[in-house]
């Protein structure tokens, strides 16, 4: 007999630090009389990152920068797997909260008010799990460079190999996964296929791309090495940063932040790792992200 499909569900413990003091968000659901962190289940082909962005926004009203993630929770609902994914997230646009049938009530409050208030003890214990840990973290994000066909059957300057329809389709599903993290600074290999698979998303953010020789394979010998340039980048600003490269630099730029070998050891086309950095520079926490099923 096959096994039940698994229940995919996300959410967050959303954060604020409102005039210096931390404050975190429940919610009250009126069907089970309950208050909880925001969560809720994943649409049919949704990738979790979607789901959790989209759930904390449509029971809260706020858009959400996702940091790292959170223990997650796994039990069964009526005979059928489900697994729960947190993540750690800040407020970063709040609109108008519009309670409705699923969610009547938000309260922003201080973390020892919300241990109290909580109904369910895995939430507790989750909002512990995130109160332990040092914030706010910084996202780097490390990306491959979307299907861009075989290199063979192209005719010209490699450096101008464009995307192919494969990779226009992943491009288009990255744009709403990256955007969970909210990077403002896109730095990229100056190659066709690099620029491409994240101009969607600059565009759908009025971001700017910088092009650097240091990440583009076939660039001059005299190009600064991946790594200290990512050094270079991490010591110019704390803003998120999203780099897009290509597989023969991914593991170097890995190496360069942490000493942890790669998991998986290199990237897949489309794929990316996230990597949480403490405010020390210390790495918390590591996501491995593809926009195909997996």
């Amino acid at each position: 007999m096959a096994a039940e499909p698994l229940i995919r569900a996300a959410g967050a413990v959303l954060w604020r630090a409102d005039g210096g003091e931390l404050e975190v968000a429940l919610v009250h659901r009126p069907r089970y009389d309950d208050w909880s962190l925001p969560k809720g289940k994943a649409k049919h082909g949704e990738h979790i990152l979607r789901t959790v962005v989209r759930e904390v926004r449509e029971e809260t009203g706020v858009t959400a920068r996702l940091g790292a993630p959170l223990p997650s929770a796994s039990y069964e609902v009526n005979g059928r797997p489900k697994r729960v994914d947190y993540w750690a997230a800040e407020a970063v646009d709040v609109a108008p909260f519009k309670p409705d049938h699923e969610v009547d009530e938000l309260a922003w409050t201080p973390v020892p008010v919300a241990l109290g208030l909580l109904t369910h003890q895995h939430d507790a214990a989750l909002l512990r799990a995130f109160v332990a840990r040092p914030r706010p973290t910084r996202s780097v994000i490390v990306l491959r460079h979307a299907c861009a066909g075989e290199k063979r059957f192209w005719h010209g300057s490699d450096l101008l190999r464009p995307l192919d329809a494969r990779g226009r389709w992943e491009s288009t599903a990255l744009t709403p996964m990256l955007a969970a993290y909210a990077p403002t600074r896109i730095v990229s290999s100056a190659t066709a296929r690099c620029v491409e698979t994240i101009l969607d998303y600059a565009v759908a953010h009025a971001l700017p791309i910088t092009t650097d020789a240091a990440f583009t394979v076939g660039a001059p010998p005299d190009a600064c090495p991946p790594a200290d340039r990512l050094r270079t980048l991490l010591s110019a600003s704390p803003d998120p940063l999203l780099i897009c490269t290509h597989g023969e630099h991914a593991p170097t730029l890995h190496t360069a932040l942490t000493p942890t070998p790669p998991t998986p050891p290199t990237l897949r086309k489309a794929a990316f790792w996230t990597f949480h950095l403490n405010p020390t520079g210390t790495i918390q926490s590591i996501e491995h992200h593809t926009p195909h099923p997996t």
